[in-house]
């Protein structure tokens, strides 16, 4: 049996759907490109299909969401990619796949970079607050968790955080309006701080509100690069334990098929 591991994003209007229909939507794509997916045994067997990380919140968009196969025979990682990303909704996009590798891709997701787009928030209050944010020792919000309510530390997580001037976007679509944009990176920690708790924490510190909802995007996450300070890609030690270190493909091409 072959394990892959497959990275997706959430894009577009796609933002808005759930896990669990994303879930039943990457069920259905499989039987349709045909992937020989594995399944457990038992009375009730069920595709051996597992979602690495937490999943983006419902309304959030991401550029990385990582899923893990099991399939009954050897595959062509690429194959997969393309014949999978086929039977998929658009904005339910499959932009890489590799065999794994030894090791934990969950162990690997140590990190998130976020993009918040806050149109109609003044640049001048922005910056001030994300100034006051990074100088605070702590930050403690509150958040209603499946465990009941949670105060937690929102500062500790968070190993970056910028500020800049952009332009709108509304269904993934750029507008000509100008709206100010925060880039940060957070730590995986428990509970997990989220973006909305950095705003949070940036309206105690500097009663910062953005006048409307702010568009969110998960940018990237993996384990935190030490040199950028960003995470780095997970599937990069897939890459280099199934090439050997050649620019050779993951698996080799069995037959022509997936």
């Amino acid at each position: 049996m072959q394990r892959l591991r497959v990275r997706y994003t959430k894009r577009g209007r796609l933002r808005f759907t759930s896990h669990r229909d994303i879930s039943r939507a990457v069920e259905r794509a499989l039987r349709r490109a045909d992937v020989p997916v594995a399944f457990s045994a038992g009375f009730s067997p069920h595709p051996k299909i597992s979602y690495v990380g937490a999943a983006a919140p419902t309304g959030v968009a991401s550029e990385a969401e990582y899923l893990e196969i099991s399939v009954t025979r050897e595959c062509d990682p690429e194959q997969v990619r393309a014949a999978l990303d086929a039977s998929l909704p658009a904005g339910l996009d499959v932009v890489d796949v590799v065999e794994a590798g030894a090791g934990s891709l969950a162990d690997r997701l140590e990190c998130s970079a976020w993009e918040l787009r806050l149109p109609g928030a003044d640049p001048a209050v922005a910056g001030t607050a994300v100034e006051r944010f990074l100088a605070a020792d702590h930050v403690e919000v509150e958040r209603l968790t499946k465990k009941g309510m949670r105060r937690f530390d929102a500062r500790e997580a968070v190993l970056s955080l910028t500020v800049f001037e952009g332009t709108e976007t509304t269904a993934g679509q750029a507008s000509s309006q100008p709206c100010v944009i925060l880039r940060m990176v957070v730590r995986h920690a428990t509970p997990a701080v989220r973006p909305d708790d950095v705003l949070a924490g940036m309206r105690l510190v500097a009663d910062f509100a953005p006048p409307v909802p702010p568009e969110v995007t998960r940018l990237a996450q993996g384990p935190l690069d030490a040199h950028t300070g960003e995470p780095a890609d997970p599937l990069d030690l897939d890459r280099d334990n199934t090439r050997g270190g050649e620019a050779e493909p993951a698996s080799r091409h069995v037959d022509g098929d997936i």
